[in-house]
């Protein structure tokens, strides 16, 4: 194997992981200023100007506060949880191109650690696995609180996978690839795949909704309701454990957010300068809505949620998977 490729891959592991670690915090800054602004108070101020700093302190509490183990709670599985959250989001990051590919002092860099021929396969499955951290989390708690929350988000993941995948299902009949970068090549040449087909559109509002499902943001944020006095599985948890919780939530806002605008939005369309800004613009966006939803919708309850799922959301899906069979046919 190339040595420079090798070293390409491990420089593109560490950026990523630098990168997006680092933009969950300040995911958390600009969460609370744009909730503050739309429910008309300050949000952080008085640590730095405007507040900035306040990053570094909550960084700096999440390190250097104690980590409690409580009693009676699983060891090991109590530990590996959070590991599992964090690790999970991480790990889909693996198959989404950031940006084209660009030249740097002669070598052509390639924005995508692993281009796999299953990429949006690949992110899906590993997404998936992620809602064992919470899960898990909850059942070594030996706190029952913690125990029907895990339960409650298990149930809430599991459900809107389906919708998830049924969604995704439309563009890959249209398409005939799993890899990302096909879409994005696809796109380009025929148009945005949420505005160029019907069955597109469609499919692009179902992952949009599932997406937060996905993420546990609200409405759909039952995973660890703030209308309940506890924290949902991460009750028991402190200082950098939580943290790990925190970081895994906010990376997979950014990341579902690249699969959005990659599948459904034209990606980074030819390339161009122009075209890489416009898909981090649209990421901005879908980061944004994310925020602007959580200052504008209450929380539903689990049983409407379960029934927009499998009376509604699903239902459609497969609908839309049948048209799009029956219209390519034609």
């Amino acid at each position: 194997m190339d040595t420079a490729f090798i070293i390409e891959t491990l420089v593109k592991i560490v950026v990523v992981l630098l990168v997006f670690s680092a933009l969950a915090g300040f995911g958390t800054y600009f969460e609370r200023k744009v909730l503050a602004f739309m429910q008309r108070r300050l949000g952080p101020m008085h640590v730095g100007p405007y507040g900035l700093l306040q990053i570094a302190a909550d960084g700096i509490k999440l390190f250097t506060k104690e980590d409690i183990v409580p009693s009676g709670v699983v060891g090991p599985i109590f530990k590996i949880a959070p590991v599992i959250t964090a690790a999970t989001a991480f790990m889909a990051a693996a198959a989404i191109p950031f940006l084209p590919e660009f030249t740097i002092f002669g070598y052509t860099v390639h924005p995508i650690i692993a281009d796999v021929n299953i990429g949006i396969l690949y992110i899906l499955g590993v997404m998936a696995i992620g809602l064992y951290g919470p899960l898990l989390g909850g059942m070594a708690s030996n706190n029952k609180w913690s125990l029907i929350s895990a339960a409650r988000g298990a149930a809430i993941f599991i459900s809107y996978e389906v919708v998830t995948g049924l969604a995704l299902l439309v563009p890959l009949m249209i398409i005939g690839s799993l890899s990302l970068l096909d879409f994005n090549e696809y796109q380009a040449a025929n148009g945005w795949m949420a505005f160029a087909h019907p069955m597109g559109f469609i499919s692009f509002i179902l992952f949009w909704i599932a997406a937060f499902a996905e993420t546990g943001r609200t409405p759909f944020h039952l995973v660890a309701n703030d209308h309940e006095i506890i924290d949902g599985f991460g009750t028991e948890y402190s200082g950098m454990r939580w943290g790990l919780f925190f970081i895994g939530e906010y990376a997979n806002m950014f990341f579902i957010s690249f699969v959005m605008a990659i599948v459904f939005l034209g990606g980074y369309g030819d390339g161009t300068v122009m075209g890489a800004l416009g898909l981090l613009l649209k990421v901005a966006f879908f980061f944004f809505f994310f925020l602007w939803t959580r200052a504008a919708w209450p929380d539903v309850r689990p049983d409407q949620l379960m029934w927009l799922c499998w009376k509604v959301l699903m239902p459609l899906a497969v609908i839309n998977v049948v048209v799009t069979g029956i219209v390519m046919m034609f």
